[in-house]
Parts: C-alpha cells; sequence; structure tokens
C-alpha cells in the first residue's frame, strides 16, 4: 500500500511539474519574453534584466490633428538604455578597402531594424510625452518630437514630410537607433523633395546609431549629437521650392553650436552629381557661427562636390582622425577633391590617420 501511494505522489508530482513547465511556455509565447539568462545585457535590449523601474503610467505619442488615421501605439515609459558602445561593429581595417562592408564600415546588413515590423499609418504624428518609447513600428508618416527622452528603435520610417524624425527647440534625450529612415522621392513637401532624415533644432545632443538613411537631401541635420555605425546612402536630388537644385549632404552642421559633435564610425555616402547640388558626406559649414568641437573619426566618406568641408577659418577644436575617403563616385573622392576649408592652425585642430580606400594618406591643402 506504501509503495502504491509513493506512485502516486510520484505521478502526482511529475504531472503538476508538467504542468508548470507548460505553463511557463505558454506565458513566454504570449509575452514574447522568456527568463533572461546570466550574463551581459542583450543587444536588443533596452534596458538589461533587473534594473526596471516601477511601473507607471504607459503613455502614448499624440497624433497630430492632420495626421491620417487613428493610431493607437505600444508606447512605454523610457527605461536606461543600455545599447552596444558606438563603432562595436567592428574596427575598420587599416589597408586598402574594396566597399565599406567588405571593410568592416556599416552597411544594409548591420543597420536599420532587427525585428519584425507592424504596420502604423501615422501620417505626420507628434510625440508630446517624456519617455516615449517607439520600439517596432513601420510608419507611414513623421515624426514631430515635443518630449525628453523619447527612443525609437527598431523601427522603419517612411516620410513625405520635410523630415523622418525632428527634435524641436527646448527638448532634448533624442535616440533614434536600428532604424531605417527613408522617404518617398517625389512625393515631399520641398517641390517633391524630403530635406531631413533626422533634424535637430535644439540646443541638445541627440543620439543616431546603427540606422539605414537614404533619399533625403541633407540626411543628418544637427549641431551637437553623436552620431555613430550608421549607413547614409542613395541620397535623391531635387529642385527645391526656389527652382534650385537642393545642396546635399549625408550629415551638414551650419556651425554656432554650443555643444561637440561626433561623427564616428558611419558609412556616409553622397551620390548626387555635382551638377545637381552635391555639397560633401560631411558638410561642416559656417552658415550660422564658427563651426567648434566636432570630432569625425574612423568613418568611410565618398561623394559630394568634396567628401569633407572641414568648418573653414576659425573653426576651432575639430579633430579629423583615421576617415577613409573612396573613389566610389569621383576620383578625387568628390568631384572637386577630398578635403576643403580645412584650418590647419585652427585651435585645436587635429588631422591624422586619414587615407583613401587604396592606402594613400590624405593631406588637406591650405585653406586660402
Amino acid at each position: 500500500m506504501a509503495r502504491n501511494r509513493r506512485r502516486r505522489l510520484g505521478a502526482w508530482l511529475l504531472a503538476l511539474l508538467v504542468l508548470a513547465v507548460v505553463l511557463a511556455l505558454y506565458e513566454a509565447d504570449r509575452t514574447g519574453v522568456s527568463e533572461p539568462s546570466a550574463g551581459p545585457c542583450p543587444d536588443s535590449a533596452l534596458q538589461c534584466p533587473g534594473t526596471s523601474p516601477a511601473p507607471g503610467p504607459t503613455p502614448s505619442p499624440s497624433a497630430d490633428p492632420s495626421a491620417t488615421g487613428s493610431p493607437s501605439p505600444s508606447a512605454t515609459t523610457a527605461p536606461s538604455a543600455a545599447t552596444p558602445s558606438p563603432g562595436s561593429g567592428g574596427a575598420p581595417t587599416t589597408g586598402p578597402c574594396s566597399s565599406p562592408g567588405a571593410c568592416g564600415f556599416p552597411d544594409a546588413r548591420t543597420t536599420g531594424p532587427r525585428i519584425a515590423l507592424e504596420r502604423h499609418d501615422t501620417g505626420n504624428m507628434s510625440v508630446k510625452t517624456d519617455g516615449t518609447v517607439i520600439k517596432g513600428w513601420d510608419i507611414r508618416g513623421a515624426l514631430d518630437v515635443y518630449a525628453n527622452d523619447v527612443t525609437i528603435i527598431d523601427s522603419r520610417i517612411t516620410s513625405t514630410n520635410w523630415w523622418g524624425i525632428n527634435l524641436r527647440p527646448g527638448y532634448s534625450g533624442l535616440r533614434v537607433l536600428h532604424t531605417t529612415i527613408t522617404a518617398v522621392p517625389g512625393k515631399g513637401p520641398d517641390n517633391g523633395g524630403v530635406d531631413y532624415a533626422v533634424s535637430n533644432m535644439g540646443g541638445s545632443s541627440i543620439e543616431v546609431g546603427w540606422c539605414d538613411i537614404s533619399v533625403f537631401g541633407n540626411a543628418l541635420s544637427m549641431g551637437q549629437g553623436e552620431l555613430h555605425d550608421n549607413y547614409v546612402h542613395d541620397i535623391v536630388a531635387f529642385r527645391n521650392q526656389g527652382g534650385e537644385w537642393q545642396h546635399t549632404d549625408a550629415v551638414i552642421s551650419g556651425g554656432g553650436n554650443k555643444g561637440r559633435l561626433t561623427i564616428r564610425h558611419n558609412t556616409l555616402l553622397n551620390p548626387v552629381p555635382v551638377e545637381q547640388g552635391a555639397s560633401a558626406a560631411i558638410g561642416l559649414f559656417a552658415d550660422t557661427g564658427s563651426v567648434s568641437s566636432v570630432v569625425v573619426d574612423g568613418n568611410w566618406l565618398a561623394g559630394g562636390a568634396y567628401a569633407l568641408y572641414g568648418g573653414g577659418s576659425g573653426a576651432t577644436g575639430i579633430q579629423v582622425t583615421d576617415n577613409v575617403f573612396s573613389a566610389q563616385y569621383h576620383p578625387n573622392g568628390g568631384a572637386y577633391g577630398l578635403v576643403a576649408a580645412w584650418d590647419a592652425g585652427g585651435a585645436g585642430n587635429v588631422w591624422h590617420g586619414n587615407r583613401t580606400a587604396d592606402g594613400r594618406p590624405v593631406v588637406p591643402e591650405p585653406t586660402p
């Protein structure tokens, strides 16, 4: 009898164990989250396990009244972000390079979303809640950010607006990670053109990393921020509302910035013909004030009138190091040459380790 009772007890315990395993698997499948394993925070996480803040309200981006459709976004309060360090996609080689991807620079394989996306026809949507996180969205529209600490990650934006993502003055903490930002050629408001993939209209620093960016005329437009591990390509030429060819740059900064701009380990391509408005792969221009505090390190640059405009006379604190200048579009990197407007005598200006894709050192001409 005792033996039978033990057998029955063992059977019950085994059944309970099986039931517990089934329920755990069901819960993991239902929520899409499995028990975190020990070790470093996974690359796909915004936050490492075990560091979640106390649950709070779930904010939602507020749609612009002119937006088409009525989105009900699945947004969450932004946690402390944990993401790979900039430049972690692999150090570029030091010898001749045949292409960006073959030599450790970002390309389509290492940028853009890493998860399946859900379509959201938002139109031109305003984000007005601090701490909003947008993840896994395939957005047909544009985001206008009037909030602090907003994160867009593992998403896609297809815009027909002036911008893909725009940070308004007075707000800070915007992060755009692992996202594709593109537009529909001929459908933008600037006489069919689109101007800025990510625009920073204020005086705060923003981060753009591991993004695949195309079509926009001035893809990354900002005076301060951290731009790293991005792939900017296939910029599309267009005539603006004034009837002139819009100047195009993969990265553009107009000077007068108060904070630091860091441009590190990106692939920045400007294929636009110079007669159709091409300016640069990186354009540091003193349009609104002197250029200062810019780091340009370890990028692959190709195209433009010149591949790099270095800030001009009076620029200070410009560090240009270990970049590769490619002849992908022009034998001299840009239509007219590799570098223009470099002030070697500017305080804190550094030029070191820059070379062409076939391994020759790049030495800029003195500024007139």
